[in-house]
């Protein structure tokens, strides 16, 4: 059964690690047939939440930017894939802020039950990627309907593009891709 995928790649570097596990991810999904939307937050505009929580009565965030169009296609998908890079042992800020925007999903009547995460990071031990599960989790604490259902983690990847040579967390992803 084909599956409405989105995909939110978090960096803001171009040939971002994380993005580029995040596109293998996505071959993988589109390959076995699933309806795959990609979002990277490069080129957005995303205000921090001022905390009002009107958007859990109305629906949306008074806050008109680019957080609102993402906030309705996580609503929408049946699986959401978040892609970050470990930044001193958390997700990056970007992704934590669209977090806190999706406050309405609060509320919602959100179809997503499924939430895989890709991480990360320079250091590489397996450990470095465990505060941003945490953070995740978090998040998915507060929405009852959706699990953590899982994550690649990708160590030692210090520059732009050194994913390109771990075949083996490569071929993770596009399987992983595949499986959703």
């Amino acid at each position: 059964m084909s599956k409405k995928v989105l995909i939110i790649s978090t960096s803001l570097r171009n040939n971002s690690n994380s993005e580029i596990l995040a596109k293998e991810l996505e071959k993988g999904a589109k390959e076995a047939g699933n309806d795959v939307c990609f979002i990277s937050l490069k080129d957005k505009e995303i205000k921090f939440c001022k905390g009002c929580l009107a958007c859990q009565k109305t629906g949306s965030c008074i806050i008109k930017d680019d957080a609102n169009t993402i906030t309705e296609k996580i609503k929408n998908s049946d699986v959401i894939v978040w892609a970050t890079p470990v930044y001193y042992y958390e997700m990056s800020g970007q992704m934590k802020t669209l977090i806190d925007r999706a406050n309405s999903l609060y509320t919602a009547d959100y179809k997503f039950r499924e939430v895989y995460l890709i991480t990360t990071a320079a250091d590489e031990a397996q450990e470095a990627a465990e505060p941003v599960k945490n953070g995740l989790k978090g998040w998915l604490a507060c929405l009852n309907k959706a699990k953590f259902s899982g994550c690649i983690c990708g160590g030692n990847l210090e520059n732009p593009a050194d994913v390109n040579q771990q075949t083996e967390l490569m071929k993770r992803a596009f399987e992983a891709g595949k499986n959703i």
